[in-house]
């Protein structure tokens, strides 16, 4: 049976006038920037530490579907669980929509690690270019949506290199120097793009997005790219971005913001991405403190049934017994499995994210002189620091 959630609004934004809830619902997780790597785009580099690929004599890099199976990635980390994870995202609106607020909004809660509405938000450093402002105006804002409680972990820059000139080593610098960096916005797409007399073919936008996102893949942040919505109306949203579908092409996801008229207070959030289930939430803008409210979901977000096999491993790795470790075959016998140690290896390769993300198991399977070993642990904060080292 399917189980289903209904998006409800528990959670109300902070805004200037507001205090601060006395629990911030910080969630730390095992993450490290360097490893936050896919497969399908991945630095060269890299591939001996993290992928079993091999070159032939052509020089094309393939894993077999055994090799996959047997590898171990690392989880793929939600920013705001259910809608944003690490890659590359449009977020695109009519000019003067609120995207700017959003934005400020979106980077302030994962500075804090403050839940955004009823969605649990992941902590770490936020970059926001803020292209099309300045600091005065920045300021301004920030104190009228937040108060004058600043966030250490949140940093703003009204001037950046464009894609030709720099722009990836400077977002590679910040990271190396804020290894925890987990949101970097650019507002606006447009400032940072190459010029070219054929701005808007499909193979120019395709590639200027494909950059960015070698870049949030090799270092496992996620990386919002404010953009425009043309003129044109279209029954679906996702056609309205300006440009063309090179852009969405070769994205991870997309952030499509419309309201029915420009003075509306009402906005609809338009949300699809590769490898999270499409959504439609309704939000209000709050013209007093310039927060966007939560009013409801048009689209249940669907849950996985429960595991047999997780669940059987969540009761073996509790505070009472905290670190198991040894042979799948001991695991089995421990578990009283009817299943080969090599399809357990491979089950448990696959479920990683889920045993870290629900039930807070962190998996390792290495090889060592007699065989391969599982390791299983109970995460903690200690684990987390030691982890991401």
């Amino acid at each position: 049976m399917i189980e289903t959630k209904k998006v409800t609004a528990p959670f109300s934004s902070v805004g200037a006038d507001g205090e601060q809830p006395q629990e911030k619902n910080f969630i730390e997780i095992i993450t490290n920037p360097q490893k936050q790597i896919n497969l399908q785009a991945t630095n060269f580099n890299d591939f001996h530490t993290i992928s079993p690929e091999k070159s032939g004599q052509d020089g094309l890099q393939v894993v077999s579907m055994t090799e996959l199976y047997d590898t171990t990635y690392p989880p793929r980390i939600p920013i705001i669980d259910g809608i944003l994870y690490g890659g590359t995202y449009l977020f695109v609106g009519a000019p003067k929509v609120g995207k700017s607020f959003f934005m400020a909004q979106l980077a302030y809660h994962v500075a804090m690690g403050i839940p955004l509405w009823e969605y649990p938000v992941y902590q770490g450093t936020v970059l926001y270019l803020a292209l099309e402002d300045d600091y005065a105006r920045l300021q301004r804002r920030l104190s009228r949506m937040f108060g004058v409680e600043s966030a250490d972990h949140f940093y703003l820059s009204v001037r950046a290199k464009s894609l030709s000139e720099g722009l990836c080593e400077q977002l590679e610098n910040f990271v190396k120097a804020h290894r925890d960096t987990k949101l970097m916005i650019i507002d606006t797409l447009q400032k940072v793009r190459e010029a070219s007399g054929d701005r808007y073919s499909y193979s120019i936008d395709y590639e200027i997005v494909t950059k960015l996102k070698a870049f949030s893949d090799t270092y496992g942040v996620c990386l919002l790219l404010v953009h425009h919505t043309r003129k044109l109306e279209s029954e679906d949203s996702f056609e309205m971005i300006s440009g063309t579908n090179g852009l969405l092409g070769a994205a991870d996801g997309a952030f499509i913001m419309q309201k029915k008229k420009r003075t509306d207070n009402i906005a609809v959030l338009d949300i699809v991405g590769r490898d999270q289930p499409d959504q439609e939430l309704t939000i209000e803008f709050e013209r007093e403190t310039c927060i966007w409210k939560f009013k409801k979901a048009e689209t249940e977000l669907w849950k996985q049934p429960p595991d047999p096999l997780l669940e059987t491993i969540a009761k073996l790795i509790s505070s009472e017994q905290p670190e198991w470790s040894g042979t799948a075959s001991e695991l089995i016998k421990i578990l009283q499995l009817e299943i080969q140690p090599n399809i357990l290896t491979r089950k448990l390769n696959i479920s990683m994210e889920r045993l870290s993300m629900e039930y807070g198991i962190y998996y390792e399977s290495s090889r060592g002189h007699n065989g391969r070993k599982i390791t299983l642990k109970l995460q903690t904060k200690s684990l987390e620091k030691e982890v991401s080292l």
